[in-house]
């Protein structure tokens, strides 16, 4: 498929969706309507980790002030909540890849992606407050990833802050040099690539299935998930047999 804001590849065991709508990435609905598209292209690939990044000097800064007019708004909600719900069925790790800024609408889609690797230049924040208005998602999800203190500082104040200040409060798992920024994505990538294509999104399917859940109600799921699912795959075979046989396992994806 084709499309007029984004880019796509497949590499390395990772499905990159690029932001190609320049200077600032800026999402209007039809950009929207293309990346949910492309998640579920990416959903659909044989690699083990889709990559959300930003072609340029920034990540996204933002939905398009032009649709939250008043003729727009119920539009852009509808397909700004459909991209997140696309998000949310993804069962391969999501990982943003913030090359520069990522405001509003534009954090919004790092925040809710499973790992953070961040330009030490990067700027990031919710600024809507300050035009008033407030981000949904983040109102949302920020309260899940943090404390309700600095949840609510984040969401009130508009402030924006620093990669290093969003690894201080977990919200990005690695900063890295600007002029590095390529090469040390492509590592962190590595970590997760290198592993069966299989077991990883059935690990995070179980990670998410014991949240709001009770500890033994929790355990639960995750253990059918264990035995019902995770077992019954070849590479769970290849990987205990590899590691009896001490040698490096070679995963099938099944």
């Amino acid at each position: 498929m084709g499309y007029n804001y984004l880019q796509t590849k497949n590499e390395n065991g990772v499905a990159t969706i690029t932001l190609d709508h320049p200077p600032l990435n800026v999402l209007n609905i039809e950009m929207m309507e293309e990346l949910i598209q492309a998640l579920k292209w990416a959903n659909e690939q044989s690699e083990s980790v889709v990559a959300i990044t930003g072609e340029g000097k920034a990540f996204s800064a933002g939905v398009d002030i032009a649709d939250h007019t008043p003729e727009k708004v119920e539009s852009m909600i509808d397909v700004f909540d459909r991209l997140f719900f696309t998000m949310s069925e993804i069962n391969k790790p999501i990982v943003a890849l913030v090359n520069g800024a990522a405001l509003g609408g534009g954090y919004e889609i790092v925040l809710f992606c499973d790992l953070v690797v961040a330009s030490e230049k990067a700027k990031l924040g919710q600024p809507e407050i300050q035009v008033g208005v407030f981000p949904p998602i983040a109102c949302y999800i920020l309260p899940r990833l943090v404390s309700w203190p600095l949840a609510i500082e984040i969401l009130l104040s508009g402030d924006t802050f620093e990669a290093a200040k969003g690894k201080q409060m977990g919200l990005v798992n690695k900063v890295v040099p600007a002029e590095n920024f390529q090469a040390e994505a492509k590592d962190f990538l590595k970590r997760f690539t290198k592993l069966s294509p299989a077991v990883v999104p059935l690990t995070k399917k179980a990670a998410l299935a014991g949240l709001d859940k009770d500890f033994k109600e929790g355990l639960k799921v995750i253990d059918r998930i264990y035995l019902d699912e995770v077992m019954k795959t070849e590479d769970a075979v290849e990987g205990l047999k590899a590691f009896m046989e001490k040698r490096k396992p070679v995963w099938k994806g099944k």
